[in-house]
Parts: C-alpha cells; sequence; structure tokens
C-alpha cells in the first residue's frame, strides 16, 4: 500500500501540468480531482479509469480480482474497436466470496484463475486488476503476479488501481504508470526506423483511428504503438522506440508522454484529429518533430500535398452542408479534448456555438476554447440538468451534441440530439470523420419527426366544431331505424 501511496501522490505532482504548476506545494498534493465520497457507487472511480484506458489493448486477458460485482460491465465499457483479437472483451473475475475473503483465500484464488487464462488462451500477457475488496483485506497483488509469471512464463501486469484511491482521472494516470513500469521496453524491435510514431490518448472510438491511420501510411509514417485504441501488447512493449508522440487526451495520459519523453527522448505535443484545420495542423507537426528527430526533410514536402489534396476533397464534400447548417445553433456539452477540438471543426463550416462545457478540460483546453469563441459568456463548467432543459425548451440553441446521459433531456425538450462521447456510433476523427459529422448534425436538425413532435397533441387541440343535423330529420331517421327493427328477434339476425 506504501507504494501505491508513492504513485498516487508522484501522479499528483505532474511537472508537464500547467495547471497543477500553478498550485503551492501543500494543494499540488491534493491533485485536480475532486475526492469521492465514501460508500458512493462506483461509476468513475480509479478501477474504472483505469480498465477504460487499459481495455482497449485487445489481444490482452483483463482479470478483476474482486467479487464478481466489480466487474459488473463484462462485455465492454467502451465503443473502442479491435482490428483483430477479441479477448479483451472476454471478462475474467476471480470472483471472491464472503469465505474467501474470511479464509485468506484470495491470492490462491488469483494464481489459480492466472494458471486457468494461460492454459485455455494463451494471451501475451494478463492484466490484473485488485479492487476496494481485495486491496483493503491486504491482497499482495504484485507478489503473486511475480510469481505467476515466473512460473508461467508470460507477463502477468499489477493494475494497482483500487477504487478507494481516487476518481475515474486519477486511475487514468496509474493505468499509464502501470504500462511505464511493466510493459513498456520489456521488449527491443527489430524493426525500428526514423519514421515512427506513438499516438497517446486515442481509443479508437467507431474506429475513428482507422480514418486517420491511412494518411499517416501514405507519408510513410508508422504508428509503432496507439495507446491504447486497436493496440497490441508487443506494439506497446516495443514504444519505447519510437521517435515522436502526439498525445490525443492530456487528461488521461500527460504523465505517460512526459515520462516517455525523460527516459527515451521521445519528444510529444498535444493535438486533434478532429476538424480540417486540426487534422492538418496535427500531421505537419508529427512531421516536424519527426525530421527534428533525423528524419529526411523531404516528408514535410509531401505532408502538405497531402493536406492540400485531402482538404480540396474535404471542402467539396462539406460545401453541400453549408446552405442548409450555416447560422445553426449548437450547444456542447462535454469536455476534455472535444471541449474545443469540436468546437473549431464545427466553425469552419460556419456553425455558431451557444455554449461548451469545460468539465473534464485541462487549463490548455480552456484557453483555446477563449481563443477559438473570443467570448466567455459561451463557456461553462457544469450545466445541471434543469438550466440544459430552460435552455433548450427556449430553443436557444438547434441541436445539442453530448452524451448519452443527457440526451433525454434534449428529447423531453423536442430538441435534436447526437452522440458524440464514447458511446457514438460513427468515427468523427480525420478529414472524412469531419464530414460524416457534419452529415450526421444535417440528419438530425433537418429529420422530420421533430415538426410533428413539436405538434399539439390531439388531445390537446381544440375540438372542431361540427355541424348538427336538423332536429326534425334526425327524430325521422331515428324513427325509421325503429319501425323497421321493430318486433324482430335475435332468430331473425340468425347465427353471428
Amino acid at each position: 500500500m506504501s507504494s501505491l501511496r508513492a504513485k498516487i501522490q508522484d501522479v499528483f505532482n505532474e511537472p508537464a501540468c500547467e495547471q497543477n504548476r500553478g498550485k503551492d506545494a501543500k494543494a499540488r498534493k491534493k491533485g485536480c480531482s475532486k475526492p469521492l465520497t465514501p460508500g458512493a457507487a462506483a461509476g468513475g472511480c480509479a478501477f474504472d479509469g483505469a480498465k477504460i484506458v487499459l481495455q482497449p489493448i485487445t489481444d490482452v486477458a483483463h482479470l478483476i480480482h474482486a467479487p464478481l460485482a466489480c466487474e459488473g460491465n463484462s462485455w465492454d465499457n467502451r465503443g473502442a474497436a479491435s482490428s483483430g483479437p477479441t479477448l479483451w472483451r472476454t471478462s475474467f473475475t476471480t470472483d471472491l466470496s464472503e469465505l474467501d475473503v474470511v479464509m485468506g483465500q484470495g491470492e490462491r484464488k488469483l494464481f489459480k484463475a492466472i494458471r486457468e487464462i494461460k492454459e485455455a488462451y494463451g494471451p501475451p500477457a494478463i492484466f490484473v486488476y485488485p479492487t476496494c475488496v481485495t486491496a483493503l483485506i491486504g491482497d499482495d497483488i504484485e507478489a503473486v503476479c511475480k510469481r505467476a509469471a515466473e512460473k508461467f512464463g508470460l507477463p502477468v501486469v499489477p493494475v494497482n488501481a483500487p477504487g478507494f484511491v481516487g476518481s475515474k482521472n486519477l486511475g487514468n494516470k496509474l493505468a499509464g504508470e502501470a504500462l511505464l513500469e511493466h510493459v513498456i521496453g520489456a521488449v527491443e524491435p527489430g524493426d525500428a526506423g526514423p519514421y515512427d510514431i506513438n499516438i497517446l490518448g486515442e481509443f479508437n472510438l467507431s474506429g475513428e483511428f482507422w480514418l486517420v491511420k491511412p494518411l499517416l501510411d501514405r507519408l510513410g509514417i508508422r504508428v509503432r504503438a496507439c495507446i491504447p485504441g486497436d493496440a497490441r501488447y508487443f506494439d506497446i512493449a516495443c514504444a519505447h522506440r519510437a521517435r515522436a508522440a502526439m498525445m490525443v487526451c492530456s487528461t488521461a495520459l500527460i504523465n505517460l508522454a512526459r515520462k516517455m519523453e525523460q527516459r527515451w527522448d521521445i519528444p510529444f505535443f498535444e493535438g486533434s484529429f478532429y476538424g480540417i484545420t486540426d487534422t492538418s495542423e496535427a500531421l505537419r507537426q508529427i512531421s516536424q518533430l519527426l525530421v527534428k528527430k533525423g528524419a529526411d526533410p523531404e516528408i514535410l514536402g509531401r505532408t502538405e500535398a497531402l493536406i492540400a489534396e485531402e482538404e480540396a476533397i474535404a471542402w467539396k464534400k462539406l460545401a453541400a452542408y453549408r446552405p442548409r447548417l450555416e447560422g445553426k445553433r449548437v450547444l456542447l456539452n462535454t469536455g476534455g479534448v472535444k471541449s474545443w477540438s469540436v468546437v473549431h471543426a464545427l466553425m469552419e463550416i460556419g456553425i455558431e456555438i451557444v455554449g461548451t462545457s469545460v468539465k473534464k478540460s485541462t487549463v490548455e483546453d480552456k484557453e483555446r476554447i477563449k481563443q477559438i469563441l473570443k467570448d466567455d459568456n459561451h463557456i461553462f463548467e457544469q450545466m445541471a440538468p434543469r438550466e440544459l432543459y430552460a435552455m433548450l425548451s427556449e430553443h436557444k440553441a438547434d441541436i445539442m451534441l453530448s452524451g448519452g446521459r443527457t440526451q433525454f433531456i434534449a428529447l423531453k425538450a423536442k430538441t435534436p440530439w447526437l452522440d458524440i462521447n464514447q458511446e457514438r456510433q460513427h468515427p468523427y476523427a480525420g478529414y472524412d470523420g469531419m464530414v460524416e459529422l457534419v452529415r450526421q448534425i444535417d440528419l438530425a436538425i433537418h429529420n422530420p419527426i421533430w415538426r410533428q413532435v413539436r405538434e399539439p397533441a390531439p388531445w390537446d387541440r381544440q375540438p372542431a366544431v361540427r355541424e348538427e343535423l336538423p332536429s326534425t330529420k334526425s327524430e325521422t331517421a331515428t324513427l325509421h331505424v325503429v319501425q323497421e327493427f321493430a318486433g324482430t328477434t335475435a332468430d331473425d339476425f340468425g347465427e353471428c
């Protein structure tokens, strides 16, 4: 536990974080995340954050050492996609019972589970996650993993991030520490080259990194490791031989990028693949870093030629949507890197941003938003559901872009909504991804269903005034029917 405490303090004291550098020594020790409330639900805890970062490593077995309830989301925890192995989607847990805890059988059960996974699946590595229960009862996860690695001849990586130690963001960083300590540098590649890069903090949600990788391939740039999206254990183990790195989400893995720069001299920058301008700028910065590390300067010219070609194609496709979307108002309720990258992307085609959330955004993210919007009034830290509903129901926005948790606020306000968080069904990265994002916004805003749902319900409409038949005609018709059936019985109608 003392080693875990030391890791947490080291993660909190992050020199690469502008926000952290501005604090005094006492405030720095507390970190940036809000403390968890004892007894609160596990969602958003450190264990959840660590699993989010590491589970997309597709060929690894992820073993949760805990009671069954801790592995509640067994199939998937994000919309990350794999181009091959599916082992990462299989749930493994030691399923500790109360009797195991009382009798001290946790470590023995963990060792047995590692052996069974090795014999049944033969993965290149096994990642072991303790949770609150196993950390509190004192199971020595690191010792068991070390012994199992020696016994079975494969890497067994302890990911020491039990839920009670902090927030999801802290778990992200502790996962990065586990990779640094046990995985990165474990294998020496035999094919290291001057055009190798790492992409950090990219999760390949809905397979959107597959829209970017072909661009790098055309430039002759090889992605040595994409951490964690569609990653393989061997790729990450060789990541220390890359020449440069791009950080997509600094909130999650800034510590990993900084320490890789310190240990292996891998320079990095933070960029975005959302939007045409940002995608082009990211490609330029990657090429410039590679040239600084010894690559042939001719790659700079090839990069500009590729950018000119792809931008022309993308703008031509977007021209069809501009008349339909120019001036439309968007409310962006997300955070992190999307709080500025998506804003910039949408403004490129004339969409107005009426508000963007900066929850989970770094100081650098917030500064970028201020430079893009030129107005602090459109930036909010967190908006309560009641305020969101009021804003949408008063038609201050034509569409809301957010995660699934706030979709029902938009639907209640009868406002179009589009998912841009991890559960999204469409990839939005790169040039083609930007076209797809605009296409989905256009489909959502101009869907005819919104005109129908905004109309009053039939029971709320004023009843139409109908003409009454003259009383004499009505009485005559009724008398005729009575006379026609007078004296008949049920038998006269036959069987029904």
